[in-house]
Formats: C-alpha cells, structure tokens, sequence
C-alpha cells in the first residue's frame, strides 16, 4: 500500500509548521523520516494519521485518506507515543485494544510473541523498562495486521541487542511480508542501516527524498577515490599525467576527485605502482544529513569558547 503525502500544510497561529510538504513511502521497503527538532516531523505524521487537520495538502493511502478508511486498524498501524495503565499487564492492555477493535484477544499474544514480549506479557506496564514499552507500543501497532506501519522514534530506549533486533524486525516486515513502513528517528547511523529510503527535511518543508545510494551521488558528484600505496609520490605524478586531481596525504594516502577505483587501479599497474587499499570514498547518512539541514535547526548553539582562549 502506497502512501502519498501531497502539499501538507499547517500553521499554529503565526508559526508554520510545515508548509507545502510531499513526499511518497513505498511498499515494501523501509522510508526513514529524517529532520532536525521542529522540522515539522510529528505535526506530519499527526496529519498523515488524521489527527491534525491540515490547512491545505492531503494525506492518503492508496489514494484513500486516513479518517475514509473503512478498516482503520487493519490498514495502518500507528506508535506515536508510549502511554499504558501502570496497573494493567502488557497482555491485557493488548486485549483491551483487541476489544475496541473487534479482533480476536487471541491476537494480543501472537503480537507479543512477536515483539519478543511473550515472557513479560503477565507483567505489569507500569513496571516494564523504555525499551520494553516501546516493543508493548509496536505490539500495539500490529494487532490488526496492518500492511502500513507508521513509527515515530521506535528505537528510543531500546539497547543495543534491542536497536539490532528492531532493524531486522522492521526490514522483514518491508522486505519479507510487502509491508510499507515510516520510521521517524534520530538514530541516523541506524537509519543508515535500515531504511531503503530516506525523506528529509527542515524547517517545515521537504529538503531531499530517495535512496541513501542517490543521495549520496548528488551530494559527491565527482568520484573520489583513496589510494595507498608505499609509492604515493609515483603514483602522484601517474594520476597528474593522466588529467587527474591526486593529492598526497600521510602514511601513503593519495586520494583522487574524478575517478573511478577501476581508473587509478589501472593506471597504477600499468606503471608498476604496488598499491595496498584502493577504494571510492562514501559520504554517511550522518554527513548528507548535516550538510542538507545545514541551518534548519530550531534549537542551535554556539560551540563554546574554551576558558582563557583569545576571543
């Protein structure tokens, strides 16, 4: 089931949240929601979900809006935040919501078995760790079967093994059962790992959507490439004869802007350069996603002034 988010906007009084804001989640892959605080990234996935009335865009799931839904719980499941009665057990809060939905109360252990739950189902939520209601909410999220998953920060809480788990979990989900899933976090080295997809953005309007791979070949345009070698002032003077742009660095670096591993590789053994690491550099998430929002932050600091530095 595709979700299409179209020109969403919103304002609260004089404060424009998001402002003319699309974007597409595909089924069967996962889309991470990126943005730095107060880029308008929970007032779009309220909108998306019907609880925010948008001033003017649109919100659907395969072309049907959240509130015309005619089964809303079997077509998408939502975790925005983590509320449970502390007195209730894992189980019954699960049940519950079985009730209110008309789904079997069978399903709230099927759901905790798949969470990693089924131990602690008895226990009280009142008493579970972060992480542990986190898993309870995304149980939550999956009790009517849904093939869209809508997520805000599901990893908050989470430890490592957790975080691990998560990331398997949410690509067999996509990847395995056709499910369409949108995962806003924080984490950018785990959504680097995770999602398929990414959407961006800042200050309330769409900065960059696509694939981790398109991003980063827009962000690095021409090639660059890392060369070692015990050699590097041969290999230089090579790559210059060539027409390309090598720079000498420390421990025998060479690294080269416009081409290709396959290009210095083949310079270097045709003039007998023995090399010991040729590889093309990649930018990370983190670094596309610093550079894209650079100046959107809501919140922004100052680095501060060591004490006695020259001012």
């Amino acid at each position: 089931m595709r979700v299409e988010v179209s020109g969403l906007t919103k304002s609260f009084g004089t404060v424009r949240a998001v402002s003319d804001l699309g974007f597409t989640v595909e089924p069967g892959s996962v889309t991470g929601f990126l943005g730095p605080n107060g880029a308008g990234k929970t007032t779009t996935l309220r909108m998306v979900l019907g609880l925010i009335t948008p001033d003017a865009g649109s919100a659907t799931f395969d072309g049907v809006p959240y509130a015309a839904l005619p089964d809303p719980v079997g077509t998408v499941g939502a975790v925005l935040e983590t509320a449970f009665h502390p007195a209730r057990s894992g189980r019954d809060h699960l049940r519950v919501y079985c009730r209110a939905a008309g789904l079997p109360v069978s399903r709230a252990d099927e759901v905790l078995t798949a969470v990693g739950l089924a131990t602690a189902g008895r226990r009280r939520a009142g008493g579970y760790s972060l992480g542990m209601r986190q898993r309870l909410a995304l149980a939550t999220a999956l009790l009517g079967d849904p093939p869209v998953l809508v997520l805000d920060e599901p990893a908050n809480g989470l430890d490592p093994e957790g975080i691990l788990w998560l990331r398997g979990f949410l690509r067999h989900l996509a990847h395995e059962e056709g499910r369409t899933v949108l995962v806003s976090s924080h984490l950018l080295s785990e959504m680097e790992q995770t999602a398929d997809r990414v959407v961006i953005v800042g200050a309330g309007r769409l900065v960059r959507q696509g694939s981790i791979t398109e991003l980063r070949s827009g962000a690095q345009g021409a090639g660059t490439v890392l060369a070692r070698t015990p050699d590097a002032d041969r290999l230089a003077a090579v790559l210059g004869d060539a027409g390309m742009s090598a720079d000498r660095g420390t421990d025998g670096l060479v690294t080269v802007t416009g081409a290709t591993p396959a290009e210095v590789g083949a310079r270097a053994f045709h003039a007998g350069v023995e090399l010991h690491e040729l590889r093309a550099e990649t930018t990370g998430l983190e670094d596309l996603y610093f550079r894209l929002t650079a100046g959107q932050e809501q919140f922004a600091a100052t680095s501060p002034t060591p004490e006695g530095a020259a001012r």
